[in-house]
């Protein structure tokens, strides 16, 4: 399976995806406009508050292809974040005082400088969270060591795992993918990730390989544990439930299987003013793989630049930022329905 971009496919086009999420009609139904739902709430126009992520997508490669993927990564994606690139990066967190990085891609372990870029930021006395798909861990013998560098740093770990049975998993993800993430998360628990007591942060990602809304989080959260722990051993410490916003290979997904309008009128539904106002985006600071800014992963992927006069990283200004107006589009319903949806999980 290749990327949506090393197809040709129009959707690999931002400009194109933002022409579908902005027609007024969808199979003749009338989706209301997102900011006109903020303005609603009396949350229009977003701001920002205090930044406490800056998440960095050091690259669009990865030894994966799955078929909800919002960044289209994939193996025949180069776009790779430089290490000049980094050292703009460090330059702004040694400026600010952001206390997490979020590094994800792609499989940001794929970038050459992955492991000189987390020395770094802990150095700079930062937290780092490192977005793991996991499979890179057994993919090949260079990176048979990531669980041990992980802990040397005192790295937070955050792996997808889209379900606890094989069948959901691959299907989702490509064959041998679940047997490959056990092995994995088996690998992490060795070290002491997600054992108790051992200050080593261990959480997975759940997101629903359907046209439809993720349950409750502590109730799958629940599951997870149980069938984990009984059926292969493994402990983990939390399970974020996210929401799959309609960008990239997962808005094809929806047009391709005809579930396009109908999710758009889930989502549009389920808005929750409490879980608008708790957003990502007010938090959280995103930094392409070229160094432009973002107010969120899913506006990198579609090109939305943040409302500011300081759009690349060489140009940081925390104050300028937080003066800005937090952009917005269709497909931020993803992350305002129902319990909401952020990097980090349900939001209320």
């Amino acid at each position: 399976m290749k990327s949506l971009k090393a197809t040709g496919h129009q959707l690999a086009n931002p400009a194109f995806q933002l022409t579908v999420l902005s027609r007024e009609e969808a199979d003749s139904q009338h989706l209301p406009r997102f900011h006109a739902k903020l303005r609603g709430a009396g949350l229009f126009p977003l701001t920002p508050v205090a930044p406490a992520v800056l998440q960095i997508n050091v690259g669009k490669m990865c030894n994966q292809v799955c078929k909800h993927c919002h960044v289209d990564a994939g193996p025949d994606r180069k776009e790779i974040m430089t290490r000049a690139t980094m050292q703009l990066c460090l330059h702004a967190l040694a400026q600010s005082n952001i206390p997490t990085v979020d590094l994800t891609g792609g499989a940001p372990e794929m970038n050459p400088d992955f492991r000189w870029f987390v020395e770094q930021i802990s150095q700079l006395g930062r937290q780092v969270l490192v977005r793991c798909n996991l499979t890179i861990i057994v993919a090949n013998k260079k990176y048979h060591d990531l669980p041990e560098f992980f802990k040397k740093h005192g790295v937070e770990v955050v792996s997808s795992l889209p379900f606890y049975s094989a069948a959901k998993t691959d299907s989702q993800r490509g064959d041998g993918v679940f047997e490959d993430s056990i092995k994995a998360l088996k690998m992490l628990n060795a070290v002491g990730y997600g054992q108790e007591g051992s200050g080593l942060v261990l959480n997975l990602v759940y997101n629903p390989a359907g046209a439809f809304l993720p349950g409750s989080q502590k109730g799958l959260q629940d599951q997870f544990k149980k069938v984990l722990l009984k059926d292969h051993g493994l402990v983990f410490n939390e399970l974020f439930a996210i929401t799959n916003l309609p960008v990239s290979r997962y808005l094809d997904y929806l047009i391709e299987s005809g579930n396009y309008a109908g999710y758009m009128d889930k989502l549009v539904n389920a808005f929750n003013p409490v879980a608008a106002a708790g957003v990502m985006c007010r938090t959280t600071i995103s930094v392409g793989w070229d160094g432009g800014l973002y107010d969120c992963d899913f506006n990198q992927m579609l090109d939305l630049y943040v409302a500011s006069p300081v759009q690349h990283i060489r140009h940081f200004d925390a104050a300028a930022l937080s003066r800005r107006a937090i952009v917005v589009n269709q497909h931020c319903y993803g992350c305002t329905a129902g319990a909401g949806s952020s990097c980090g999980g349900a939001t209320v």
